[in-house]
């Protein structure tokens, strides 16, 4: 009998447009951190604090598992306040190689418009 394998068990229609970016809003007390304000030297007080993350789960969930301590960035689970729908919602979905470099690219576009933003590897 041959073995099945996930990806023949998979629906032929599910898209695999399905890794999502997407940006917290962090507590303000964030930018005082040593570590967040050396990799945002140019940020501009004024603009709020975030992190960029990237995920399989839609971003809502993603941020509950923050928030619940699953799988977490300690910065979002501690200072996370919701997200911002925004600034990534006209992004998503996509393909996870896309997903992997929009985080990149949407976290060093914000970091040129001044924000504090931690998270986008």
């Amino acid at each position: 009998m041959k073995r099945r394998t996930l990806k023949q068990l998979r629906s032929k229609l599910e898209s695999l447009d399905h890794h999502n970016v997407y940006v917290v809003l962090l507590d303000p007390s964030v930018g005082k951190l040593r570590k967040v304000r050396a990799v945002n030297p140019t940020r501009d007080p004024k603009k709020p604090c975030v992190y960029v993350g990237m995920t399989g789960l839609t971003p809502e969930e993603r941020f509950a598992n923050h928030q619940a301590g699953l799988k977490d960035a300690p910065v979002v689970k501690r200072y996370g306040i919701r997200l911002l729908p925004e600034l990534y919602a006209h992004l998503n979905p996509m393909p996870f190689a896309a997903a992997a470099e929009m985080e990149k690219d949407l976290a060093d576009d914000l970091r040129r418009a001044g924000y504090t933003v931690t998270g986008g590897h």
